[in-house]
């Protein structure tokens, strides 16, 4: 992997194709194909709204996996904001500074409307910024294959994140490095079968017919389908709680880049805490030192001190 001493980081998220991959990912295939009607006419439904809460994206994940290569020097995400679908995101994608980039109807629903203006724009960035190392994008189509190959061969390190299940293997192999939305830290996977689409009528199942064949007509019984099974949302952290969450993550990501039993030197696990969130702070929380932190969540991470050298991993009970 390219090294990541002072990178310097560019993330593109094709919002769109990430919020309806995840949405078909949760509820079976095509099922916001089949929703989108409603989704858009009847945002309010509370079925609609608790299968579209089901289905909701973790932006922290995506943003954190992205700052552990480096610095973030610009993230952008492309999408009709006014869509109510994506409105439900503003707000946390602002609190991580991403830029939104607006396509209008006339663009989001036009074949490769968001492809092609994101293509152009992070051929422009690597032009204007020539300092960029690493390039993130997060999609799954096979139309950014061509821009993947070209961040190669103007020397970018890059990085796909995707769905599973809805990512073009093309897409995958023209990337450096490939991480599937699914495993990143702080996602939710989805456990339990898929359930239909919102406006799904009940089925009726004929039964089967008796032995001895009588004039009556077939007895039939019906059948719902199976009902929404939405993700439940994790409670409210308080500051505590947050930042233990992070140091777990920080963790994690450390280990996904190294052996799972490595030693990470705590400096480094810092940096890229503060990476994720600028605004942790040890002290802040009443400790006097980053190690003083570190001892206070024992139960998750495991500190060495050999003289003036401090390391420390993840234990495997938090794994």
């Amino acid at each position: 992997m390219a090294e990541t001493t002072d990178a310097r980081v560019a993330v593109y998220l094709d919002f769109d194709n990430i919020v309806i991959s995840w949405y078909d990912r949760v509820h079976g295939r095509n099922s916001y194909g089949k929703d989108r009607q409603r989704i858009t006419e009847h945002p309010n439904d509370p079925e609609v709204v608790e299968r579209l809460k089901g289905a909701m994206i973790e932006v922290g994940a995506i943003i954190d996996y992205a700052a552990s290569f480096g610095t973030l020097v610009l993230t952008r995400a492309y999408a009709d904001w006014s869509s109510p679908v994506n409105a439900e995101y503003r707000s946390q994608l602002v609190a991580r500074a991403v830029d939104l980039v607006q396509l209008f109807p006339a663009a989001a629903y036009a074949k490769n409307g968001a492809d092609i203006r994101l293509a152009v724009d992070a051929v422009e960035d690597m032009f204007r910024l020539p300092d960029l190392t690493h390039v993130v994008i997060v999609a799954g189509d096979s139309d950014y294959v061509p821009l993947a190959q070209r961040c190669k061969r103007l020397g970018r390190y890059v990085i796909g994140v995707g769905v599973a299940g809805s990512t073009a293997k093309s897409l995958a192999a023209a990337c450096d490095e490939f991480e599937s939305y699914d495993s990143l830290p702080g996602v939710v996977r989805p456990t339990k079968a898929a359930p239909p689409a919102v406006a799904a009528e009940p089925e009726t199942v004929p039964e089967p017919e008796p032995v001895a064949k009588t004039k009556s007509a077939p007895k039939t019984r019906s059948r719902t389908k199976a009902a929404t099974t939405a993700v439940a949302a994790p409670p409210a952290l308080d500051e505590q709680g947050e930042a233990t969450a992070l140091l777990q993550r920080a963790l994690r990501l450390g280990h996904d880049k190294a052996d799972a039993d490595e030693w990470l030197h705590s400096s480094a696990v810092k940096t890229h805490m503060r990476r994720m969130d600028p605004s942790f702070s040890e002290k802040a929380l009443g400790y006097r030192s980053f190690s003083d932190f570190l001892k206070s969540r024992d139960d998750i991470a495991e500190l060495e001190e050999t003289g003036h050298e401090r390391l420390v991993r993840l234990r495997e009970s938090a794994s």
